[in-house]
C-alpha cells in the first residue's frame, strides 16, 4: 500500500456510494493507511484522495463531488469543515471570487504523494530577514490571486512574525501597535517595496488586500486626504510629479527604509527598478514555430531592434525629420504567440520590457485613466533615458484602446475611451523609443492608430508542420508519426497544446508512464476542445 494506490481504491470504490457507513466500512484498508500517513481523519483523507483524482485540474468545484459520489450537495456541504482543514494544513489552495470556491493542489503536494510522503508546509521558524520577505511575496500572492481572505492572511503574516522575534523587522512593526488592518497595509507597502523595488506605489497595487469594498474605500479616503495613521507616523508619503505631490502614488519615507530595513543591507540610494519591468536577462528562451513568411518579418524585425542597426535607422530618420520611433503592431487570433514573441524579441536583443496592463490604467475614478495613461510615457520616457539600450514599451492585449473611436459620445465612459486614445496618439508622434502593441481584433482597429504603426505583423493560424514541431518540442517522447498524427488530427494553439503537455506531465507523476501514450494525450485533447467550447480550436503561429 502507499498513496497513490490508496487513492486509487477509494476513488473507485467511492463511485455511486454516496458516502455511506457501507462505503467507509468497504474502503476501510486505504483510508485507514491514508489516515495514519497523513494524520486526517476519514472523512479528510476521503476529500483528498477526490482531490487527488482531479488535480490535474486547475480549478476544482467541489459541488461537482456529488455527482461522481452519488450524494446530495447537502452531503457535500456537511464536508467542508473537513476541507477547510485541508488548506489550513496547505494540502488545497482555495481561490475565493465572486462568492464561489474553487480549489486546486499545489505541485508540491502531489509530488509527496507521489513519494509517498506526507507533505509536510516549509518551516518558517528562525530564518533570515531576506527569507522572510520572500514568503511574504508568497502570502501576498495568494491573496491577489484570491486563495486566502483577509483573515487568512492576517494569520499566516502572524504566524510568520511569531516563528520570527528575534528579526528586527518584526520587532519594529510590531512596536508600531496598528490595528490589523493598517499593519497589513504596512507590511504590504514592505513587500512592493523590498520584493518588486517599487518605490512608485499606486491605489490599484493595494486594493487586493482588503475583503470588502467599504473597508477599502475607507482607507483610500484616508490616503487620499493625507489623514492614514501610515502618513501621519511619516511612514509613506506622496512622490512628487513636477514638483507637485501626486496624490495617486506614494513611497515609503527614507526615515522608514532605513528603520525597517537596515537587516537586508538594501542601498536605498539606488533608483528602483519598477515591478511592470521584465528585465531581458531574466526571461526564459522559448522556441516559436512560424510559417516561412512570419519567420522573415519576425527576423527582419530582430535585426532591426538589434543595438547597432537601431542606433543607426533611429539617427538617420530623425536627422531627417521623420518620426524616430519604432512602433509595431502584432495581430492575430489569441493564442498565436504575440506576446511570447515580444518577449523572446526583447531576450535576443537584450532589451528591458515596460507592460502596460489596460485594466489597471483604466480606472474607475473619472479623470483617473488619463492621468494613468500620460503617466505611462512619462515613465517610459524616463526609463529611456535610465538605459543603456532601448527598452520596449508594450501594450498587451491592446484591443479596447486602440479600437475605433466612438463618434458623438455621449456617455462617460465612451469619453474617457476617446480622451485615452488622444493621449496615446499624442504620444505615439513625439515618442523616442520601441513601443509594441498586440491585439486580437485588427479589423476594429481605428485608423488613425493604423498609420501610426511602422511595422504590422499578422500572426496567422498554424499549418499542420508547425503543430508536428509543437507537439514534438512540448512532448520529446512522442516520436515522429505520433507527432504527426496529434497534428493533423487537432489544429491546437500553442497555448492549448502547452496545456495538454501539462495535464501529461501530472498524470505520468500520479499513475506512471501510459502504456498508451497517444490515447491518453487524445483523451486530453478531446476535453481540451469540449471545454474551448470550439469545433475547431485557433493555432499558434503561421
Amino acid at each position: 500500500m502507499d498513496l497513490l494506490t490508496a487513492v486509487e481504491q477509494i476513488v473507485e470504490m467511492a463511485k455511486g456510494s454516496g458516502l455511506s457507513d457501507e462505503f467507509y466500512k468497504k474502503a476501510g484498508k486505504p483510508i485507514k493507511y491514508m489516515c495514519e500517513k497523513l494524520e486526517l481523519t476519514k472523512e479528510q483523507s476521503v476529500m483528498m484522495a477526490m482531490f487527488i483524482e482531479n488535480s490535474t485540474l486547475s480549478s476544482i468545484n467541489v459541488n461537482e463531488f456529488g455527482e461522481y459520489l452519488g450524494c446530495r450537495t447537502t452531503k457535500i456541504i456537511r464536508y467542508m469543515s473537513d476541507i477547510d482543514v485541508l488548506e489550513k494544513r496547505e494540502f488545497l489552495r482555495c481561490c475565493r471570487e465572486r462568492n464561489r470556491l474553487t480549489y486546486s493542489v499545489p505541485y508540491e503536494v502531489i509530488d509527496a504523494f507521489k513519494r509517498n510522503e506526507k507533505y509536510m508546509p516549509k518551516d518558517c521558524a528562525n530564518i533570515s530577514c531576506e527569507e522572510l520577505f520572500s514568503e511574504l511575496g508568497k502570502i501576498f500572492e495568494l491573496r491577489d490571486n484570491k486563495e486566502v481572505t483577509f483573515n487568512m492572511l492576517v494569520d499566516k503574516i502572524h504566524h510568520l512574525f511569531d516563528c520570527n522575534p528575534q528579526l528586527t523587522y518584526v520587532q519594529k512593526v510590531r512596536n508600531y501597535g496598528f490595528i490589523e488592518r493598517d499593519e497589513m497595509l504596512l507590511v504590504l507597502f514592505s513587500h512592493l517595496f523590498v520584493n518588486n523595488n517599487d518605490d512608485n506605489i499606486r491605489f490599484h497595487d493595494l486594493e487586493f488586500l482588503y475583503d470588502f469594498n467599504f473597508d477599502w474605500h475607507r482607507v483610500k479616503s484616508k490616503l487620499n486626504n493625507e489623514r492614514h495613521i501610515l502618513q501621519v507616523e511619516k511612514i509613506i508619503e506622496y512622490n512628487n510629479s513636477g514638483g507637485f505631490a501626486d496624490r495617486d502614488s506614494f513611497r515609503m519615507t527614507d526615515r522608514a527604509k532605513k528603520e525597517l530595513f537596515g537587516e537586508l543591507n538594501m542601498d536605498f540610494s539606488k533608483k528602483q527598478r519598477r515591478k511592470d519591468v521584465v528585465k531581458s536577462d531574466a526571461i526564459i528562451p522559448k522556441n516559436l514555430f512560424y510559417g516561412e513568411k512570419i519567420t522573415s518579418q519576425i527576423a527582419e524585425l530582430g535585426k532591426l531592434l538589434d543595438e547597432g542597426q537601431y542606433k543607426q535607422v533611429r539617427d538617420r530618420m530623425k536627422n531627417t525629420g521623420f518620426r524616430c520611433a519604432f512602433t509595431c503592431l502584432f495581430y492575430g487570433a489569441p493564442g498565436t504567440g504575440k506576446t511570447e514573441t515580444v518577449l523572446q524579441l526583447a531576450r535576443q536583443t537584450g532589451r528591458d520590457i515596460m507592460q502596460v496592463d489596460m485594466s489597471q490604467i483604466k480606472s474607475m475614478w473619472v479623470g483617473e485613466s488619463e492621468k494613468n495613461i500620460k503617466q505611462v510615457f512619462d515613465d517610459y520616457k524616463a526609463m529611456v533615458s535610465d538605459s543603456k539600450l532601448t527598452p520596449i514599451l508594450l501594450f498587451n492585449e491592446a484591443d479596447a484602446i486602440i479600437g475605433k473611436r466612438q463618434e458623438g459620445a455621449e456617455r462617460a465612459v465612451d469619453k474617457m475611451e476617446n480622451s485615452i486614445q488622444n493621449i496615446i496618439l499624442q504620444e505615439m508622434e513625439t515618442l523616442d523609443g520601441i513601443l509594441i502593441a498586440t491585439t486580437n481584433l485588427a479589423q476594429n482597429l481605428d485608423k488613425a492608430f493604423e498609420r501610426r504603426f511602422l511595422y504590422k505583423i499578422k500572426f496567422d493560424t498554424p499549418t499542420v508542420e508547425a503543430r508536428i514541431q509543437m507537439w514534438h518540442e512540448m512532448i520529446p517522447d512522442l516520436s515522429d508519426e505520433e507527432s504527426r498524427m496529434l497534428a493533423a488530427a487537432y489544429n491546437f494553439s500553442g497555448g492549448q497544446i502547452e496545456n495538454i503537455a501539462r495535464h501529461f506531465a501530472i498524470s505520468n507523476i500520479l499513475h506512471g508512464e501510459s502504456e498508451h501514450r497517444v490515447e491518453t494525450i487524445s483523451a486530453y485533447c478531446d476535453e481540451e476542445r469540449i471545454k474551448s467550447g470550439e469545433k475547431r480550436a485557433i493555432g499558434f503561429a503561421s
